[in-house]
């Protein structure tokens, strides 16, 4: 078994670079079989396969398809969750790769098959050294990630985060070259709420307006002032978006309509600015509705919360990562509006999100892209990150 130095990096190199052919094959596997959702059936029986073979002992069915397995240390200690996402996306994959996706209409174009196959590394290297550790690991692999209904609450609601004291998730970033890590402080990414609003007047003729309550006219004065929430209420350094994306009324020129409908999306990246923002929200429809003559009906819909890094975390992973790689990550506010529901593990315990550069040299690739080509050293480096920061929590 290997021993833990003064400093581990070399220790963990050599752990993972001889897993990396194999790591790669996996996430290889799991892209040319998609799932979507609560469907990762197949990537889930992978992904206990592979925890068997380790010796391990893996819980399946956690959150209907989720996968969780427990490294348990040598001495007592604290139990740090590492977790990775499963689920591909209903994209139709124009890559080429021989290696590309079977399933029509599903591709992993946001890289989750890459952090499943890390994690696995991840566990390969830890298991190996767990007598060594002061406390336990939680593997835990989650479906569902790119959904509104969420894998990470349903996998809490079986108790995957029951015990735990830290929370660990990382993401691959076509933004970053392979070889970068970026951390951010606070926010790492927003909250994700959706709303529906129907407005209820009266219909009648378009050339007797008086004897009608028009509804349109009323929706397109609540979407105007719903924009002053961003403007005027929302604190500019923990901003929000507000994006209407939606709306639908009437069936010809010359009706006014019954009603009214439109329907988007709220983004805030605190708690604090969430609740302003559902608040302001409902005052302005409701208000709009009482001055307009009209009547309206909110559907607010809270989803995923903000995910927010814990500082200290973030403090000491910059200073271990940059011990592992030789130089420290970058470190910035974050400022993404995007959506992830590891939050809600966030919520519940110290956590912090680690982007890995995956980009490709010569390319220029995003996520959620159906061309989408992420370079597999990222791969390894995931692996070898998670390592280190198990080690660094836990000895």
């Amino acid at each position: 078994m290997p021993h833990l130095q003064n400093d581990p990096s070399t220790m963990i190199e050599d752990l993972v670079r001889p897993l990396e052919p194999r790591l790669i094959e996996i996430r290889r596997d799991i892209h040319a079989h998609p799932e979507v959702g609560f469907e990762t059936v197949r990537t889930a029986a992978v992904v206990a396969d592979e925890l068997k073979a380790m010796g391990l002992d893996p819980q399946t069915g956690v959150g209907r398809t989720g996968v969780v397995a427990t490294i348990t240390g040598g001495r007592p200690g604290p139990c740090v969750i590492l977790r990775a996402d499963m689920d591909a996306l209903p994209i139709e994959e124009q890559t080429g790769l021989a290696f590309a996706s079977t399933i029509p209409g599903k591709m992993h174009a946001c890289g989750h098959d890459i952090h499943t196959a890390s994690l696995l590394g991840a566990a390969n290297a830890l298991s190996k050294i767990s007598s060594q550790l002061a406390g336990s690991v939680r593997l835990v692999f989650q479906p569902a990630e790119e959904t509104q209904e969420s894998g990470a609450a349903a996998m809490i609601a079986d108790g995957a985060a029951d015990g735990a004291d830290i929370a660990i998730a990382f993401h691959n970033r076509p933004e970053l070259e392979a070889g970068k890590i970026l951390l951010n402080r606070g926010a790492s990414t927003a909250s994700s709420d959706e709303f529906q609003v129907v407005v209820h007047g009266r219909s009648g003729h378009a050339a007797r307006p008086h004897a009608a309550i028009d509804p349109i006219v009323a929706a397109a004065y609540m979407i105007t002032q719903l924009q002053t929430v961003i403007s005027r209420e929302m604190d500019p350094a923990t901003s929000a978006v507000l994006t209407i994306g939606h709306i639908q009324g009437g069936a010809t020129q010359n009706i006014i309509p019954d009603s009214c409908m439109f329907e988007g999306t709220v983004r805030c990246r605190s708690p604090e600015s969430r609740d302003v923002a559902e608040a302001a929200f409902r005052r302005i429809c409701e208000g709009a509705a009482t001055a307009l003559n009209v009547s309206v009906d909110v559907d607010y819909v809270r989803g995923a919360p903000p995910l927010m890094n814990d500082d200290r975390l973030i403090d000491r992973a910059t200073e271990a990562l940059g011990l592992q790689f030789g130089a420290a990550p970058h470190v910035e506010q974050g400022s993404s509006f995007g959506a992830e529901d590891f939050s809600y593990f966030s919520e519940r315990m110290p956590s912090i999100q680690i982007f890995i550069g995956s980009g490709q040299p010569g390319r220029d690739d995003r996520v959620h892209n159906s061309d989408y080509q992420p370079d597999e050293a990222c791969i390894a480096q995931s692996t070898i990150a998670l390592t280190r920061m198990a080690v660094e929590l836990l000895t």
